[in-house]
């Protein structure tokens, strides 16, 4: 089994996020040994935005420059992973309400046309399902009820982004309130490490 661990919090030593990818990707480990993990720290090696030069080469690739034929070797390397990934952890903490501009720049990379989506007689239709991923959602307030829910713009985006892509089997691992206060941080840790022990707990029940 292959699993491709993305996290992207800037914050490093201290995301919620980057912890809690961590214990869902060794808790993974435990369950299957022959576990193959490819690791990208979007936060430490950003893949660049999109540029006019890099729209220009999926047109023309033959005739783009040194540096845009990297930044689409890239984009091929990153697809490759993601195609090549059974299961998908997604570290994503929320940032203004959505998801992290470097994670927003990989998703712009594997939602390739032709690779992980097409568009039929019927209109757009994923490439990628039979993939599980795991959303580790960190978030400092609560946007999963009440008022701030209208805000998400975090889980929702990246729910609808997987389905266009085909993926279905989308589970999400949720700690929120982490800037309340201490009390409450160590609450929402607690809440999505019950959750990652119960998903296992259901996949082996299902074995």
């Amino acid at each position: 089994m292959n699993l491709l661990h993305i996290d992207s919090s800037p914050l490093q030593a201290n995301s919620a996020s980057r912890q809690l990818t961590a214990e869902v990707v060794a808790a993974w480990r435990q369950a299957r040994p022959d576990l193959q993990v490819t690791y990208r720290d979007l936060a430490a090696a950003p893949p660049p935005h999109f540029s006019s030069a890099l729209l220009a080469a999926f047109g023309d690739p033959a005739g783009a420059n040194a540096e845009t034929q990297a930044d689409l070797a890239l984009g091929e390397t990153l697809v490759s992973e993601f195609l090549a990934a059974d299961v998908i952890v997604i570290g994503a903490p929320m940032l203004n309400f959505s998801v992290p501009s470097t994670l927003k720049a990989w998703i712009d990379r594997v939602a390739q046309r032709g690779r992980t989506f097409k568009y039929g007689p019927n209109g757009p239709e994923g490439l990628a399902g039979g993939r599980k991923v795991v959303i580790v959602s960190s978030r400092g307030g609560v946007y999963s009820e009440g008022a701030a829910k209208a805000l998400d713009f975090q889980e929702a985006y990246l729910r609808g982004v997987l389905a266009f892509l085909g993926i279905d089997d989308v589970t999400v691992i949720r700690a929120e309130g982490l800037n309340i206060g201490p009390e409450v941080r160590a609450k929402a840790i607690e809440a999505a490490q019950a959750q990652t022990a119960a998903l296992f707990a259901a996949s082996a029940a299902a074995e």
